[in-house]
């Protein structure tokens, strides 16, 4: 297994660790460990297509297993964000639906032989997603520290008001982009839909 595979399985192992510290609010510090971990997961992902395409280390398993990582990745954040209520069930199914939607066309496309490339949208996706869960994370991690009387704000109840409109707003952003990506993924390979068999 090449280092790039590597970074892609250690991304996937990362998951369960961020998982568990967001959902264990009695461990001091939760959301601040959560973000670092998953922040380190996200990097695995800028870095191991760096070095695949840089090295000429891409493999059969890193196109499958890098996509899929990201999904994992992306979906498990949405999914605690969703137990914490921290966001709605919508932002998740929209999500997945799209990735569903373009994970058919790849494969109707592979079974033909065909290999369709990321387009520059389906990257903005994938950045207004980790931004948008990283701020989230941060955003509750600075009300967690008013809480333990570390930072002070002369109204915690605006300050939170505040950090859920502006969370919930890159979370709608990033939606938006998923939808856009979607669309456009899926209109510029429609051939592969329209024969398929």
């Amino acid at each position: 297994m090449n280092l790039p595979n590597k970074l892609t399985m250690i991304r996937l192992i990362l998951v369960p660790f961020y998982v568990f510290f967001l959902l264990m609010p009695g461990i001091p510090h939760h959301y601040l460990i959560a973000l670092i971990i998953f922040a380190a997961a996200a990097y695995t992902d800028h870095l191991d297509g760096k070095i695949a395409r840089k090295h000429n280390m891409v493999t059969d398993f890193g196109k499958f297993a890098d996509p899929l990582a990201d999904k994992i990745m992306i979906f498990s954040a949405l999914a605690c964000f969703i137990q914490l209520g921290l966001t709605g069930a919508v932002v998740l199914i929209i999500t997945a639906a799209r990735e569903f939607a373009v994970t058919s066309v790849r494969l109707v496309a592979a079974d033909k032989g065909k290999v369709v490339a990321a387009n520059i949208w389906g990257k903005l996706k994938t950045v207004s997603q980790i931004a948008a869960v990283l701020a989230v994370m941060l955003f509750q991690y600075i009300m967690e520290l008013s809480a333990l009387d570390i930072i002070h704000f002369s109204d915690p109840a605006a300050v939170s008001l505040w950090f859920n409109i502006i969370g919930q707003a890159l979370l709608w952003l990033s939606v938006v982009f998923t939808l856009i990506s979607g669309i456009i993924y899926i209109c510029q390979n429609f051939e592969f839909i329209k024969n398929a068999k």
